[in-house]
């Protein structure tokens, strides 16, 4: 009800400024909430991590980790803070986010805008002293545009932010930042992961339980490129993958007048394609590595069909710009429904179902 209310007068607003308010609105309470219990068949544990539910929010919403407890107050299993630069940097010009209404979809390119580590970690420490909600919380580090040594700048975002988290994420798929996606190529993406997993191992606080580490990787990678990273992601020890990222394809039946905007398209119109681009990676790495499925996640069915096609959990974030908060109650009850009429006792057991 009250966010039927707000939506009209967020939509006058250019979209960067009205993501501006409801930072501002959750960090006053003023659009939290305190979510029902999650309905038991919900509860699914990766990584050895407990989560209440699959439900995630992506990370580009609390880049710098303002307002993880209120998003979690939402009723969502876990939050994904960041993508964090170890700089500061303003990111791309103004305007840069722009609604596609008639779509229900967004196109951005911010370009990694971020306040920097430093004050990122410094909510993240205070979070923890004062004793955040119930929840798991994920740090998503990324490069600074004009960095010298792009594998350097993810050792130091992962050293800086290991004890802080519950997992560890580092976002090479942004289509924003010029040359980001090439870290996704075979050779790349090896000597990567490599870095960063050696950073996890110097900076862990306990040697013996270290936090999960994960790449995002986007959906406009081809089968080869698809099946370089499943090969090289079984081999390297890393924990998981993100799939996918926004994309910079332009479907033709897009109507907003915004659609040729240049930048990455989230929401319904990237459903499909990011669904098949995880089916594919489940299937290449044999279901051994756990997989977040993201990208236009908007419905109850959405969720299901990422979690059927190989995802351990699924994020989403565009779909609450034009839903708001209670979409998220609606997509738990829903995927609790849909879970119990196909047979499932939890959401373990459907993941990968429609490869079986």
């Amino acid at each position: 009800m009250i966010y039927r209310l707000a939506r009209p007068l967020l939509f006058l607003l250019d979209p960067e400024t009205a993501h501006h308010a409801t930072i501002w609105a959750l960090k006053h309470g003023l659009a939290g909430g305190s979510a029902a219990p999650d309905d038991p068949i919900l509860s699914t544990r990766v990584w050895n991590l407990a989560f209440s539910n699959p439900l995630g929010l992506a990370a580009g919403f609390d880049k710098d980790a303002e307002v993880i407890d209120a998003v979690l107050g939402l009723g969502f299993g876990f939050v994904e803070a960041g993508t964090v630069t170890p700089l500061p940097q303003p990111g791309n010009p103004k305007p840069r986010l722009f609604r596609l209404v008639e779509d229900e979809a967004l196109i951005n390119r911010f370009g990694f805008n971020s306040k920097g580590l430093a004050a990122f970690i410094a909510r993240l420490v205070e979070r923890r002293r004062k004793g955040g909600a119930a929840g798991i919380v994920g740090a998503n580090v990324g490069k600074n545009r004009d960095a010298a040594d792009a594998a350097g700048d993810y050792v130091t975002g992962i050293e800086a932010v290991c004890g802080l988290a519950d997992y560890l994420v580092c976002n090479i798929s942004s289509p924003n930042t010029p040359g980001l996606r090439g870290l996704q190529a075979k050779s790349q993406i090896g000597e990567l992961i490599a870095r960063v997993l050696d950073a996890r191992r110097r900076a862990a606080l306990d040697s013996a339980r270290l936090p999960p580490l994960l790449t995002k990787v986007g959906p406009d990678l081809d089968q080869q490129q698809l099946r370089d990273i499943a090969e090289v992601a079984l081999a390297s020890g890393i924990d998981g993958l993100i799939v996918g990222n926004t994309t910079v394809d332009r479907p033709a039946a897009l109507r907003s007048p915004d659609r040729s905007e240049t930048g990455g398209l989230s929401g319904p119109p990237l459903m499909a394609k990011a669904t098949a681009c995880l089916a594919d990676m489940y299937r290449f790495t044999g279901g051994k590595l756990p997989i977040i499925g993201c990208g236009g996640v908007a419905s109850s069915a959405d969720a299901y069909a990422k979690i059927r096609a190989g995802a351990s959990l699924v994020q989403f974030y565009s779909a609450l710009v034009f839903h708001g908060p209670p979409l998220v109650g609606r997509i738990k009850r829903e995927l609790a429904a849909r879970l119990r009429a196909d047979g499932f006792g939890s959401v373990g057991e459907a993941v990968g179902a429609d490869h079986r």
